[in-house]
C-alpha cells in the first residue's frame, strides 16, 4: 500500500524522447490495455478503443504526419518534417486511446468522454506499474481529421490520447504544483447568499 501512495504522491510523466526499447511484450500490452478499461463507465458502454502503434507502424505513420503536414500546414523545411514523420518513433510503444463517445438517451456525452480521459489515466498507470515510463500526449493530428482516417477512426471518433510507452532512460525533473488553497475549497450553505 505504502508503495502505491508514494507512487502516486511522486507520478510524473515522461516525455516520449526519453522513452526507450526494448518495447512492452504482447502480453505487457494485454495487461495494461486490460487495466486501463477497468475505468468508471456509466451505462457500460465502452465509449473508448485502443489502436496499438508500434515496430514499423511508427515510422509508416510518421510519413503519414510528414505528408498532411506538408500538404496542410505548408511545411517545407527538411528538419520540421524529419520532426513529424519521427514523432510517434522515440518510445517503442504508443497506444493511440479512441473516444468512441455517441449521443445516448441517458449517458452524457460528456460523461463518456471523462471516461476515455480515466482509461489514459488508467493507462500510464498500468505501464507503470509494469516498470515502464508514460507519456500522454494529443499534438495537432489528434485534431486533423485526415490522420484520424488514417489511423482508422470513423468520423464520430476522436483521439482521447497517444499514450507514449517504454522504459525511461533519463529520470524526469518534477514540475511546479500548485497550493492546495489555490485548487481546493470547502463548499457551505452560509457561503451562497
Amino acid at each position: 500500500m505504502d508503495h502505491w501512495l508514494s507512487y502516486l504522491q511522486t507520478r510524473r510523466s515522461v516525455s516520449a524522447r526519453f522513452l526507450t526499447g526494448p518495447a512492452p511484450s504482447q502480453e505487457e500490452i494485454d495487461t495494461m490495455v486490460s487495466i486501463a478499461a477497468r475505468v468508471p463507465d456509466h451505462g457500460k458502454l465502452a465509449p473508448w478503443r485502443f489502436v496499438i502503434i508500434h515496430g514499423a507502424a511508427r515510422q509508416d505513420l510518421g510519413h503519414v504526419m510528414a505528408e498532411l503536414a506538408a500538404h496542410k500546414q505548408g511545411i517545407t523545411d527538411p528538419e520540421r518534417l524529419q520532426v513529424e514523420k519521427t514523432r510517434f518513433c522515440h518510445a517503442p510503444l504508443v497506444i493511440a486511446v479512441i473516444s468512441k463517445a455517441a449521443d445516448h438517451p441517458k449517458i452524457p456525452l460528456w460523461e463518456q468522454q471523462l471516461s476515455a480521459g480515466a482509461v489514459c489515466m488508467n493507462l500510464l498507470s498500468a505501464a507503470s506499474a509494469l516498470g515502464y515510463g508514460a507519456c500522454w500526449l494529443t499534438e495537432w493530428m489528434a485534431y486533423d481529421r485526415d490522420f484520424c482516417s488514417a489511423l482508422g477512426l470513423t468520423d464520430t471518433e476522436q483521439v482521447a490520447g497517444f499514450i507514449h510507452i517504454g522504459h525511461v532512460s533519463q529520470k524526469p525533473v518534477d514540475r511546479p504544483r500548485p497550493a492546495l488553497s489555490e485548487i481546493m475549497t470547502t463548499w457551505s450553505a452560509d457561503k451562497t447568499g
